[in-house]
């Protein structure tokens, strides 16, 4: 997968790049570039935003600036599916990031502070994508969040059968993974179930079984 994020703040996602998942399948399964807008701006003094038309506080990153930006990169609007991260937009669940995942190539766009402008949504994205129900300063945060979320759905990623039982997985038929414990077996009077320390690995899958627990 190649994929392409376009942000005002590039280094918020310089740590990810030696950090497994991401780090994993950099070079191979993944190809991750992030552009600043700043740098293809066809404003002076590397203006990218400016007043919402109406009034209002805050500051609407410029659909000018965003186009511009797929120029420099692709001569044009991308072909390929491009995300904007917005709280107007679908909430995003395991279901749409094995979707996301299985892309070729994908684009993901973070804005700042009032966020968008409308046309850039309208005409310029395939796809409007929330990380949940609540404001951020940026979509930097969500961007990170889904690059993580795509990145260890990519081969080689995680270790072989790890990502196959877990949380949202089919394994589990959408559910919440069961609770696990670790050494030690009593700590300050707080135990682990017995059935997981019995070695009967029937009986520890079926109380695993009893204890997923559904989507609200």
């Amino acid at each position: 997968m190649r994929l392409d994020v376009f942000t005002l703040v590039p280094a918020a996602f310089d740590w990810m790049r030696e950090r497994r998942p991401l780090a994993a399948v950099l070079g191979s399964a993944l190809d991750l570039h992030v552009y600043n807008y700043r740098d293809s701006t066809p404003l002076s003094a590397g203006q990218v935003d400016d007043d919402p038309y109406g009034g209002g506080p805050g500051m609407v990153l410029r659909v000018d600036v965003v186009a511009a930006a797929f120029d420099a990169v692709y001569g044009g609007t991308p072909e390929h599916r491009v995300v904007a991260l917005s709280p107007q937009g679908r909430q995003l669940d395991q279901q749409l990031v094995e979707k996301l995942a299985a892309e070729p190539a994908l684009t993901l766009l973070s804005a700042r502070f009032e966020g968008f402008d409308q046309r850039i949504l309208d005409h310029l994205t395939t796809d409007v994508i929330s990380i949940g129900p609540y404001v951020l300063s940026g979509g930097e945060i969500p961007a990170l969040a889904l690059v993580d979320a795509v990145a260890r759905r990519l081969p080689g990623a995680l270790s072989e059968g790890s990502g196959e039982v877990e949380s949202f997985s089919v394994a589990l038929n959408g559910g919440l993974e069961y609770p696990h414990y670790t050494r030690p077996a009593e700590f300050r009077g707080w135990t682990v179930p017995e059935i997981l320390l019995s070695g009967d690995h029937g009986r520890i899958d079926a109380w695993r079984r009893q204890r997923v627990r559904s989507v609200s």
